[in-house]
């Protein structure tokens, strides 16, 4: 099934709100609610739906396109975590 296309997924760019979150977690942060300050006044979301984003971010295909080091990085915390439970 080689060169086969998926309908439903758009294999275009990032949009604006991806890359930010990207950008976001490229940066490191002084303290525990450094982060989700940011996320409040950057972003203008609640830190809940941040990582809800995140997750399927993680899992975007254009996400691992543009930038590889980071969401490989958290797709490595992210397994980790889920085999700590």
């Amino acid at each position: 099934m080689a060169g086969a296309t998926v309908p439903y997924m758009d294999l275009g760019q990032l949009g604006h709100r991806e890359r930010s979150i990207l950008a976001l977690e490229r940066r490191g942060f002084p303290g525990p609610g450094a982060k989700e300050r940011a996320i409040r006044e950057e972003l203008g979301l609640a830190p809940v739906r941040y990582y809800q984003l995140l997750n399927a971010l993680l899992d975007d295909p254009r996400a691992l396109a543009a930038d590889p080091v980071t969401v490989n990085r958290l797709r490595r915390v992210r397994e980790t975590r889920r085999t700590e439970r």
